[in-house]
């Protein structure tokens, strides 16, 4: 299958890479001229995935008419505050036509909208339009380390039939059609990854951990089922698998704001230090506000809302989880 990236990052180019190895021609395409030179020089992506050499199957484009040239899926794996923007540019070169799937995980800033909604505001015709999501990190699939995922679209017959030409040995796909309920999972997780690495800095220990992962998993299911998902999702890789890699794992970038938070950091100089996006921290007002929208109860987000508006301060923000009203699960 002739595959287009659109994105260069960490993400975008562990995928690009692994869907190169396994039999796929790939284009992969980024704005910034001078980063796409380095990539075809250099060959490898040594800003955001350094180590890994491209094979002969990829290859790096600044023109994305020359990365759609015959392309037969796209995945859009820039930042979700991009995601419009090169959905834009795929209608503007005539390929809006074209499968995509947003391989990004969040709710559009000001619109709320999930990722799948984005592509299909600005995509109306296109009726193949779905994510990919599940516990994935990049080093590890450009390692080529087992790992599972989820294709989930609207669309059942189309994710059908792309399951088993983009399955491998190495990443192991499931199809979904509760496009809703994985793109829920993927987004909403990186908040509750926040909280853990806050508890995880503060030491509060394994004991805390586990009650936020499993109170973030309620989380995430009662608004996840508020917007039309279905529970059984929240059990799966897009839920409960990708919340407990993202919460424990040392890769984890949201983790990684937590602990920086933990430590007394600004949120800025955090973000500025692990250097790279940080999808939850853009999330949690949009999660906060599509929660008040849907009459839900979500507490760890709430709270961790007013930390980033400096509100609390990080052992505030477990002592008021923990000084909650008692309640039945």
């Amino acid at each position: 299958m002739n595959i287009t990236v659109m994105g260069a990052g960490s993400w975008g180019t562990a995928l690009a890479l692994h869907f190169a190895r396994h039999g796929h021609r790939v284009a992969l395409w980024a704005r910034n001229p001078q980063h796409i030179k380095a990539l075809q020089d250099d060959r490898e992506n040594k800003h955001a995935l350094p180590g890994f050499a491209f094979p002969d199957t990829l290859t790096a484009h600044s023109d994305l008419g020359d990365a759609l040239h015959d392309s037969e899926l796209v995945l859009v794996v820039t930042s979700v505050a991009g995601l419009r923007n090169s959905a834009e540019m795929l209608k503007d070169h005539q390929a809006g036509h074209l499968p995509v799937l947003a391989a990004c995980k969040g709710f559009e800033q000001d619109t709320g909208l999930l990722t799948f909604q984005v592509l299909k505001e600005v995509l109306p015709d296109n009726k193949c339009i779905g994510v990919l999501s599940g516990p994935s990190f990049a080093q590890e699939l450009a390692k080529q380390l087992p790992c599972a995922v989820v294709l989930a679209s609207e669309n059942k017959e189309w994710i059908e039939s792309l399951v088993p030409a983009l399955n491998s040995h190495v990443m192991r796909l499931y199809g979904s059609n509760d496009v809703i309920g994985v793109a829920v999972g993927g987004a909403v997780k990186n908040v509750m990854a926040i909280a853990t690495g806050l508890s995880d800095g503060l030491e509060y220990g394994l004991n805390a951990r586990a009650a936020l992962v499993t109170r973030g998993l309620a989380e995430i299911t009662r608004l996840a089922v508020a917007m039309g998902a279905q529970p059984k999702t929240m059990m799966g890789l897009a839920g409960m698998g990708d919340l407990i890699l993202t919460c424990t794992g040392a890769l984890s970038r949201n983790r990684r704001v937590g602990l920086g938070l933990a430590e007394g950091k600004e949120l800025h100089q955090v973000l500025k230090e692990i250097g790279h996006v940080s999808e939850g921290v853009s999330t949690i007002e949009e999660v906060f506000n599509t929660a008040c929208k849907y009459q839900i109860d979500m507490p760890i987000t709430q709270t961790l809302l007013y930390l980033i508006r400096q509100e609390m301060t990080p052992s505030q923000v477990v002592s008021r989880l923990m000084d909650r009203d008692t309640r039945f699960e």
